[in-house]
């Protein structure tokens, strides 16, 4: 059960006691997943990684260098890393994409060495490689007393952050958490991105969570082996190739930039729909074997068109003179 103590000052409400999210592995209501679980069904196959600073107060020095990208691809072992650094990131691709399955879809490992030495890192995912999307983290550790460099972190207080759990047990992540956007397609996801925390209070440097708040974990780690430890990515659910699957030319369009008229050309009965980047809908049309509209009624700019038949959807970008 959720128990929360505020103190109201000077305008201001402190979060002193919440234990909202699950327990550390192996106690009653953990979500943690051990390397060794039947859920898995794949691992990351390629891994490309930013390395951020060993101490990010000095940006311009020694970066994190411990162990190789491809150190993260594969099953989790424990042992086998690469330290991204203060702010550092990698980026995992898979031979097969990940999809929005039945409960938990993938799992993010690090190497803590303890329930409570917590190296945290947000978790971004894309399906085209260009568009990333965050899961919405949050963090309800205290935010008046630095967590030292190997301080406590309670999982309790963190939910949607990689690293919650130690060594050899994944963070497990559900892609229905993310708000529907066109831009991703859930049942295809092909790059998940890990994005070092870092741990300072100091606002700054501050990394701060989905809500505004200020993420405190262990700082400073100004070591080879600084930031977080990432140690593999473990897929639950598989896409089912074919299937609700992004197609490449499934129809095409003409003019782009276009004026007053859009033409399609595609043999299918089709739902049509237009988005602006915000991804809003802007326009509507119903199913039908449509081989044009118009796009008079909207303002000059960019769009997304989508286009859905058979259980297959395409997205495309328009251009509004």
């Amino acid at each position: 059960m959720k128990r929360i103590l505020l103190i109201a000052s000077l305008g201001l409400t402190t979060i002193i006691q919440a234990q909202s999210y699950a327990p550390p592995a192996g106690v009653e209501g953990s979500t943690a997943i051990a390397a060794s679980s039947s859920q898995f069904v794949g691992w990351a196959t390629a891994a490309t990684v930013v390395r951020g600073p060993q101490d990010i107060i000095n940006p311009t020095g020694a970066l994190a260098n411990a162990g190789s990208p491809e150190y993260a691809t594969g099953a989790a072992d424990g042992s086998g890393i690469v330290s991204l650094g203060d702010g550092g990131s990698a980026v995992l691709t898979f031979a097969t994409p990940i999809a929005n399955g039945p409960g938990f879809d993938f799992a993010v490992f690090e190497n803590g060495f303890s329930d409570t030495f917590l190296e945290l890192a947000f978790v971004e995912v894309s399906s085209d490689g260009v568009n990333f999307f965050r899961f919405p983290a949050h963090s309800e550790t205290q935010t008046a007393t630095q967590v030292g460099g190997f301080g406590s972190v309670d999982c309790r207080y963190i939910n949607n952050l990689a690293g919650k759990y130690k060594a050899s047990f994944g963070t497990p992540f559900d892609l229905s958490d993310i708000p529907d956007s066109p831009l991703l397609n859930k049942d295809r996801i092909t790059h998940v991105k890990v994005i070092d925390v870092i741990g300072t209070i100091d606002p700054q440097y501050a990394s701060r969570d989905s809500f505004g708040n200020i993420v405190n974990d262990p700082y400073p780690t100004p070591f080879g082996s600084g930031g977080f430890d990432l140690d593999a990515v473990g897929v639950i659910n598989q896409a089912v190739l074919g299937t609700k699957d992004f197609v490449t030319e499934e129809f095409s369009i003409y003019p782009n930039p276009a004026r007053d008229i859009v033409y399609i050309n595609s043999e299918k009965e089709a739902s049509i729909v237009i988005y602006d980047l915000y991804g809003r809908q802007v326009k509507t049309v119903a199913k039908g074997n449509h081989k044009q509209i118009s796009v008079s009624d909207l303002t000059s700019g960019t769009y997304l068109i989508t286009l859905e038949a058979e259980a297959k959807k395409e997205v495309k970008k328009l251009i509004i003179k």
